[in-house]
């Protein structure tokens, strides 16, 4: 029988595990998954979260060996997205009586939308419930991921129930981040950070600043709605953070690139060339070779981003157009990037040409011009795309 782990005393974890989900929403989770719902016994027993709908049994069997599920009182629905909400209909089926608390007014309204109306409370940042010895306390994130989002705060564990915050794509056995290779976790972290939370990065500081707000031992214990739970390296992630939601670059530089005859792939290796001469940190990234999760794991810190095409039917290649869409949804304009477009061509430099006004339009600035070769590039080419770094560092 599947167990739940406890993580305070009364506070339980029921999450499940998907250790073989390989994909979320086009980005790639090679360490899979994991659904965190968080089970408190006070004189209300209250869920937080429950867990995406194929894993009912899992979910189910985890509370079931701490209490009865239908003495479920409270659940919590701090996201409606299906991985985390998909359970709702199946524990208000067992406990009838439940009532269940998102947020106000997109909470219920989207809750209503996916499950019909299941008797909502609606709640807002500053609104608390007294379960019993505890008082949780709401705090609203709305956009850190979606509009209805929020985070629910115990001050009587110290423990934040984050949602997406602060989370990772990462199936483990072990809960907490101090039983996990920590590299690996703040790998992860920062991935799903590049992927899913870069976009809403004022919303995502607004979300750090309020948990700073909390004081310096107001936190013992971070539980997002994936991966693991943070207690020894708190500190650790809130800093990190604070360095992602701060939208600083590092003088770090991304060369990515698609190519048929491997003329582009010599101009991107002459661009990574000319970087490393001049002492910034480069990576070479081909499309064929690298999915465009990864690669924005790269992009994020990067301040020089160069994007290379032929031109194939008057275009860029597909992958390289399917990559700077991925691209444009997930990363802000931001005045600090600045962006090359590169690429060989046949009868017209469409491809090339294509780049760069995509990454116009993204916001990247753009000081040097495309450097778009006719045919296979000669040492003359090839010169001239080392030498062009200079103008993107000047």
């Amino acid at each position: 029988m599947l167990s739940a782990v406890q993580i305070k005393p009364d506070v339980y974890w029921v999450g499940a595990l998907d250790w073989n989900a390989r994909e979320f929403h086009g980005y790639t989770t090679e360490a899979g998954i994991t659904y965190n719902a968080y089970l408190i016994l006070d004189e209300k027993v209250t869920l937080i979260d429950t867990a995406k709908v194929t894993f009912t049994d899992e979910l189910l069997e985890r509370i079931s060996s701490v209490i009865d599920p239908s003495k479920i009182d409270v659940l919590i629905a701090n996201h409606v997205e299906m991985d985390h909400s998909g359970n709702t209909p199946t524990i208000k089926r067992l406990a009838p009586d439940c009532q269940i608390y998102c947020s106000a007014p997109q909470g219920v309204k989207n809750m209503t939308a996916h499950f019909g109306d299941l008797g909502y409370n609606g709640v807002k940042t500053g609104d608390t419930l007294c379960i019993g010895r505890r008082t949780l306390a709401f705090v609203q994130t709305p956009m850190v991921h979606w509009p209805d989002n929020m985070v629910t705060y115990d001050a009587y564990d110290k423990i934040l129930f984050s949602n997406d915050a602060f989370g990772q794509h990462f199936a483990s056995s072990a809960r907490f981040d101090d039983e996990n290779d920590m590299c690996e976790v703040m790998h992860q972290a920062h991935k799903y950070y590049a992927n899913i939370v870069q976009p809403y990065r004022a919303q995502a500081a607004a979300a750090v600043k309020a948990v700073r707000g909390l004081g310096p031992d107001a936190l013992e214990l971070i539980c997002p709605a994936h991966g693991i739970i943070w207690r020894s390296h708190v500190e650790d992630i809130l800093a990190a953070y604070e360095g992602f939601v701060s939208g600083e670059v590092q003088e770090r530089a991304l060369v990515v690139y698609d190519s048929m005859w491997h003329s582009t792939e010599k101009i991107a290796r002459s661009l990574v060339d000319g970087f490393l001469a001049a002492g910034v940190p480069a990576q070479l990234m081909d499309l064929k070779e690298n999915h465009i999760s990864n690669v924005m794991d790269v992009f994020m810190d990067c301040k020089y981003v160069c994007v290379g095409s032929p031109t194939l039917n008057s275009q860029m290649l597909p992958t390289v157009a399917g990559f700077l869409t991925y691209m444009k949804g997930l990363s802000p304009k931001n005045d600090n990037r600045v962006g090359l477009a590169f690429g060989s061509y046949g009868w017209a430099p469409m491809g090339p040409k294509n780049v760069a006004a995509e990454l116009e339009a993204a916001g990247f600035r753009m000081p040097v011009d495309t450097l778009a070769v006719n045919w296979i590039p000669g040492d003359e080419q090839l010169g001239a795309a080392r030498d062009a770094v200079a103008g993107l560092m000047a």
